[in-house]
């Protein structure tokens, strides 16, 4: 008697976490519908650190979203920001940054050894109060990729980047490298970890995205945009070549928007998006991809068949 109801309790629980959301919709739907976790899930984890990226793998999402800059000599740096931000910053004696502080505390103008002195993870988020908080610095992709890759086999799980480049042309050898230099820091990290086949590389900034379209053509490139950035042909004819994928602040797009996308052979993936309300509609649209605060959340979404 006990024997048959442990037994039937095993099979419960089979059952159960077979047919999970997790499992049945990533299994069936992750060639062609890419989940990412925006910094790497900030909803969640200090944003673009390597909890935030393990906790993102452990949640299932196809891809890692996050952002790079450069240091002082010459590292690539995954942070958001060019400078300290006030928000997230405790400094090496374990003060807070004023705004007018952090602005002036530029990672180009400060070596990666001190960089990583900074903790980005125990102040608490005034927008993200889910978020765990714990001791963290900003890693160097290289580092990240090597944890992530690590992690990802051990769960048996091939995951996928999508990294930002932060630049700007005012702000050029002020805060980050010419695009030039910028887009070659990136690629030489990518090929020596040999991830290049799995990582999207986008900007709001055309010109590293042009010159890495003319410089490798290969490479898969995402054109991110805003509401406030014209016309989606004028978008277009800014960036002056058709991108693998289109990648709009959601609330600006459209279908008419999105099946001329579609038209052009590229796909939409637009940002940043927190509720399951709008990932249903967004779905439901036809877009082909979600980037999200909140990873844990992809697993009550609908999918289409």
């Amino acid at each position: 008697m006990i024997k048959a109801v442990f037994c039937s309790l095993a099979i419960a629980v089979f059952l159960v976490l077979s047919c999970s959301p997790l499992r049945s919709s990533r299994a069936k739907n992750s060639s062609r519908f890419d989940f990412e976790a925006h910094r790497g899930g900030r909803g969640l984890m200090p944003e673009n650190t390597i909890p935030a990226m393990k906790n993102a793998i452990d949640l299932g999402v196809t891809t890692l979203e996050m952002d790079v800059v450069i240091s002082k000599d010459g590292k690539v740096v995954v942070s958001h920001d060019p400078f300290f931000s006030d928000v997230i910053t405790t400094t090496p004696d374990g003060k807070f940054l004023t705004k007018q502080e952090a602005s002036e505390h530029l990672l180009y103008q400060i070596n990666y050894d001190s960089i990583r002195k900074y903790d980005v993870g125990i102040k608490p988020h005034p927008d993200f109060p889910r978020q765990k908080k714990i001791a963290v610095y900003k890693p160097l992709l290289s580092q990240l990729i090597d944890s992530t890759e690590a992690y990802a086999k051990s769960k048996n799980h091939t995951i996928r980047y999508n990294i930002e480049v932060k630049s700007n042309e005012k702000f050029d050898s002020i805060r980050h490298p010419a695009p030039q230099a910028f887009a070659e820091l990136l690629m030489q990290v990518l090929q020596e970890k040999n991830i290049l086949d799995r990582t999207t590389i986008q900007s709001f900034d055309v010109r590293p995205l042009q010159y890495l379209h003319k410089t490798y053509p290969a490479a898969t490139l995402s054109y991110l945009v805003e509401k406030a950035s014209g016309t989606f042909q004028q978008q277009l004819d800014k960036l002056g070549f058709i991108p693998n994928i289109y990648s709009p602040q959601y609330v600006m797009l459209t279908k008419e928007i999105l099946q001329q996308c579609h038209a052009k052979k590229m796909k939409v993936i637009p940002w940043t998006v927190n509720t399951v309300e709008e990932m249903n509609m967004l779905i439901e649209m036809g877009v082909d991809g979600i980037i999200s605060d909140y990873p844990d959340l992809f697993t009550l979404v609908k999918l289409k068949k």
